[in-house]
């Protein structure tokens, strides 16, 4: 008998695929088409059109290299909108993380009384419209009689204010809506955070004798590391991506730059100076910036220290 006439008196076994096999990936797989179609594919299409410019009077590009990113250097109004968004970034994460986790800490205590409406009146914020309460903040910020805040500083004896055409006032007024938005969101991460502390701590603490600050430092804080780590990213991601609030106050011109935004900068370059190259450079240097504070603040976290 042949070597072949034996190979073929084998019988072939054909590996069945089993319903567990592809359970998985079925599972997984609207992510990953998610993930590819509206950020993967976005991505480096920004990526490749940051080395392009489109020539005028066509729809057609042209390879210009690294010329965009020669430009992002020298434009003075990209640094001032970076310093812009990196002090509202500093200032929203300053306020943004000790305050909503203290009221979570304050929230969660047995002797609190009307938590779930405490609850709710801080999370109605954030189920506003961005525009509506732009618009209604624009008015309270107004240099004009009858703007809430100045009507408010008058009572101190204080000249009215013009709130949104100075750096340091128009500052105050983003992250005063952002405060005020955002509080309840962060308040919510960080209550779910408490439910898993075990409540043996805090026990313990008592027995010891340990005051309520001092077991919000000690041990609420300690534990809720993951979840401060969490809400730090997010704000440092939306604090760049900074676009809402300074286009309902200032448009996509403020007085000195001072509501200026680097997704106003490419909101402007795309759709008003029709220099998609150039916007496209700037989303994605955007990109890397944002990437890298968030790897450096990863870091100093101790996220990727490894446990002894």
């Amino acid at each position: 008998m042949s070597s072949q006439t034996a190979i073929q008196g084998i019988p072939k076994r054909r590996k069945k695929i089993t319903r567990q096999q592809i359970a998985p990936y079925l599972f997984v797989s609207p992510f990953i088409i998610s993930f590819l179609v509206f950020l993967a594919y976005p991505l480096v299409q920004a990526f490749t059109l940051s080395f392009q410019q489109l020539i005028p009077f066509s729809m057609d590009f042209e390879w210009v290299g690294l010329d965009n990113f020669r430009r992002v250097l020298i434009d003075h109004r990209f640094f001032s909108a970076l310093w812009n968004v990196a002090r509202y970034t500093f200032w929203t994460c300053v306020i943004l993380i000790p305050v909503p986790m203290f009221i979570a800490f304050i929230v969660n205590s047995k002797f609190t009384k009307c938590k779930s409406l405490i609850r709710s009146l801080l999370f109605i914020p954030v189920l506003t419209s961005t525009i509506i309460a732009g618009i209604v903040f624009q008015h309270m910020f107004s240099s004009e009689p009858g703007g809430a805040f100045n009507e408010f500083v008058a009572l101190f004896g204080i000249n009215p204010v013009r709130w949104l055409h100075q750096p340091g006032t128009a500052m105050f007024a983003l992250v005063f809506i952002a405060v005020w938005r955002w509080t309840g969101v962060n308040m919510i991460y960080f209550l779910s955070g408490l439910n898993n502390v075990p409540q043996e701590l805090y026990e313990s603490a008592e027995v010891d004798g340990a005051s309520g600050m001092q077991k919000f430092f000690f041990i609420t804080t300690p534990m809720l590391k993951p979840i401060i780590i969490f809400v730090l990213t997010i704000s440092i991601t939306a604090g760049f991506a900074l676009f809402n609030e300074p286009y309902v106050f200032w448009g996509t011109t403020s007085p000195q730059d001072i509501g200026t935004t680097v997704v106003i900068l490419i909101y402007r370059a795309a759709f008003m100076l029709n220099d998609f190259g150039y916007a496209a450079t700037l989303g994605v240097t955007l990109f890397f910036i944002v990437m890298i504070v968030n790897m450096l603040q990863l870091k100093i976290m101790g996220l990727f220290r490894k446990d002894d």
